[in-house]
């Protein structure tokens, strides 16, 4: 089954004891809660961790217009851009850069960007999902139910689930090892 956002706030607020909802257009408590904090929590959600299904890299354009001070030059940031994880000139880091006015500043003449995008649901792996799902519940419980306790239970159900989702994700690529270490090259 793909994912949606209505099925994600649907199994958040069955999660919660609350009402399922058939749009989050309906008009009801449930669906109204839903529609209002389901962006932001998903979009939090994907940029707090570089997670492997919504990371990308590529080459920036660079603008003609140049930065006024500090760095020479300013690149168009992509479209969907939650976060940057780092910049460089080839290989994706290294590079020094700023983030300034929605662009992306360094004095480097070609950059590339590793960076984590807005992912559509149906891209989203069933850790993340759960993960999610989570969050969703425990943001969703205060405004709908006023309870307090099942509110902070749920909060920390979530914090466990993100944990786990973390671990999953990570384990999904070669470590990186260590490059440029001074310790390391002393011993000889």
């Amino acid at each position: 089954m793909a994912l949606s956002a209505l099925a994600l706030c649907t199994r958040a607020l069955l999660k919660v004891g609350a009402q399922p909802v058939a749009s989050l257009e309906e008009g009801t408590a449930e669906a109204e809660v839903a529609a209002n904090l389901y962006p932001g929590s998903r979009d939090s959600l994907l940029s707090c961790h570089p997670w492997t299904f919504c990371t990308g890299q590529m080459r920036l354009n660079r603008l003609d217009a140049v930065p006024v001070a500090d760095l020479a030059n300013a690149f168009q940031l992509p479209a969907g851009l939650l976060r940057v994880i780092s910049a460089g000139t080839g290989r994706g880091r290294g590079a020094p850069y700023r983030i300034h006015e929605g662009r992306l500043h360094a004095d480097a003449a070609e950059v590339t960007l590793t960076y984590v995008f807005r992912a559509d649901e149906a891209e989203f792996p069933p850790f993340f999902a759960a993960a999610l799902v989570s969050r969703l519940a425990a943001e969703f419980c205060l405004p709908l139910t006023e309870n307090t306790s099942r509110a902070e239970m749920l909060h920390r159900l979530a914090e466990a689930e993100l944990r786990q989702a973390r671990l999953v994700d990570s384990q999904q690529q070669t470590t990186r090892g260590f490059e440029n270490f001074p310790l390391a090259s002393v011993r000889g």
